[in-house]
């Protein structure tokens, strides 16, 4: 606490130092007839742009604020393991707070997935200073869809004229440009923060393709799911996560941007989950050991490693060794770029790729396809109150035309899919898999989550479970034994 206090102190140092140079040497006092009041708004030897400065700040919070909005979340997660054995539970009760940003005005908003993960309630609660009657209430709140490898959630509470703000555009932000964070940090409900964009493009892990804006404004617990927004109000960024040795900000956070948040929202509301993108191409970043031993003419950019059989590429004509100069016109400087880019488009989308081939310019237009290999292309589709089957540590979902289509050509027209796992399950033997279908449980067939956690509950710790599974085209028997 004496830390953070000495921080603030010095802060205000700084800013009030300018007044003191800025005022004129004490004048001798006038006659009492000549003697003349000040104005209140114009304090003698404030500078004008510091005056105004403020009032920016003061009106942009003022207008982003009422869309802000906290989020309460009770849900039930893995129990720690207790020295009691009398503690037999599998899932404990958790609760957890948030924040996230309204887009409409009946009520559609974005937050962060791990904000309501395994949520069976979540209310949210409006600002308390707003325009409306509804001001400060607390509404009960629907999960639309999630995705889980944005770390994005879509929710809806039963509203009617709620205060909302704009998605900016995210790839128009520059390094060093003024941001503002929203949202309620430790539960300080409507709290701001202000700082700048520390990088426009931070990919954390080299295998990724997300790619996140850094920004040096205050983020803290509690501030997930809540709004970035640039110096015209618009969301940049919904924030996510921090780097931090303290638990606490340290100047380095990350935000979703926008142009991701967009692409995540308008396909849940649409279809409840998000199809992942593609164009069927590898690339390598060229090293000028690279270009030399290709002979490439440019020892910058990226080149065209492989190309997916009967993949959007190659039908549109790419070529294993082409130079991708530029993707829709943005020239292209890394292969971590381009993955990026093609990220955050949406599926049915075109690009426009100018390429460098034997000397001369090439350009192509390559549609974005559906990557069919997404591991979370079930998960977007399960709830824990709904899908969790606890022995076995699942999320599970039935099998039907949508489900099936998304999968290869199956043997049976019925069964369970495994949606995701938790993190450890409760039972020794074999594992079950994400895609995974399961068709029996001790031979009889599992046509519902329901009936596979019926024909669970009858057993005992220490009864064999034998399931029949599909795996990649073949079939297996898992055989387990629970705990």
């Amino acid at each position: 606490m004496k830390r953070v206090l000495s921080i603030f102190a010095l802060g205000a140092a700084i800013a009030t130092a300018p007044l003191v140079l800025a005022q004129s040497p004490p004048a001798a006092p006038p006659a009492p007839a000549a003697a003349k009041p000040q104005p209140i708004s114009q304090p003698v030897g404030q500078p004008p742009s510091l005056r105004e400065l403020s009032a920016s700040f003061e009106a942009l919070a003022s207008r982003v604020r009422p869309a802000v909005v906290q989020i309460f979340s009770t849900g039930y997660a893995r129990a720690e393991e207790s020295e009691d054995s009398s503690n037999t539970a599998l899932l404990s009760k958790q609760t957890s707070t948030g924040s996230g940003v309204i887009l409409t005005t009946d009520g559609y908003i974005v937050t962060n997935n791990h904000v309501v993960e395994n949520a069976r309630k979540i209310e949210v609660k409006l600002p308390t200073r707003g325009t409306t009657r509804q001001a400060g209430m607390t509404l009960a709140a629907k999960v639309v869809g999630v995705d889980r490898e944005t770390d994005l959630a879509v929710l809806k509470v039963d509203g009617r004229n709620l205060a909302t703000l704009a998605l900016g555009d995210s790839s128009r932000l520059r390094q060093g440009e003024l941001v503002m964070a929203f949202g309620n940090p430790f539960g300080l409900e409507g709290s701001v923060s202000t700082g700048v964009v520390s990088s426009t493009s931070r990919q954390l892990k080299t295998d990724d393709p997300m790619a996140y804006i850094q920004t040096d404004a205050p983020i803290n617990p509690g501030n997930s799911g809540g709004p970035l927004v640039d110096a015209e109000g618009r969301v940049v960024g919904i924030n996510t996560m921090i780097y931090t040795r303290s638990g606490g900000s340290e100047g380095i956070g990350f935000a979703v941007p926008s142009n991701v948040v967009r692409n995540v929202y308008t396909q849940i509301r649409k279809d409840g989950h998000v199809h992942r993108g593609h164009i069927g191409v590898a690339v390598q970043s060229i090293s000028p050991t690279l270009a030399k031993g290709l002979g490439l003419t440019q020892d910058w950019g990226v080149v065209v490693s492989d190309i997916e059989p009967d993949g959007p590429a190659r039908t549109a004509g790419v070529q294993i060794g082409d130079v991708i100069q530029s993707l829709n016109g943005k020239p292209v400087e890394s292969a971590s770029q381009l993955e990026n880019e093609i990220y955050g488009m949406a599926v049915k989308d075109s690009v426009m790729l100018t390429l460098l081939r034997d000397g001369k310019t090439v350009r192509v237009t390559v549609p974005v396809h559906e990557r069919e290999d997404d591991p979370t292309r079930f998960a977007d589709m399960v709830n824990p109150e709904d899908n969790l089957v606890p022995k076995l540590g699942i999320l599970a979902i039935e099998l039907n035309e949508k489900v099936a289509d998304m999968l290869p050509e199956l043997r049976h027209e019925y069964g369970l899919v495994v949606a995701a796992r938790t993190s450890s399950a409760p039972y020794s033997g074999g594992e079950l898999e994400t895609g995974d279908v399961i068709y029996e449980i001790n031979t009889a067939p599992t046509l519902s989550v329901k009936g596979l956690r019926e024909a669970l509950d009858k057993l005992k710790s220490g009864d064999a479970v034998v399931l029949q599974v599909e795996r990649a085209g073949r079939l297996l028997y898992l055989a387990l034994e629970l705990e």
